[in-house]
């Protein structure tokens, strides 16, 4: 079986949760609790490319706000 995360043929998702974290996830799965779709349904690599142009500052959001920024 292959790894549904690395099918260039599907369409995906791009995830995001309340800590401003991205996740890449096949459109055909149920989406997570705590998870909402942030961008798509689009292929793997325009869901790539958009998380990677937003998803700048690693850091989760309840740090940013601990850190005072």
């Amino acid at each position: 079986m292959t790894n549904p995360f690395e099918n260039p043929d599907v369409s995906y998702l791009a995830l995001i949760n309340d800590e401003g974290q991205y996740s890449l996830w096949p459109a055909w799965a149920e989406i997570p609790g705590g998870w909402t779709v942030a961008f798509g349904e689009d292929s793997r690599q325009a869901c790539l490319e958009y998380i990677e142009t937003n998803w700048t500052d690693m850091r989760p959001n309840s740090l940013i706000r601990a850190m005072g920024e």
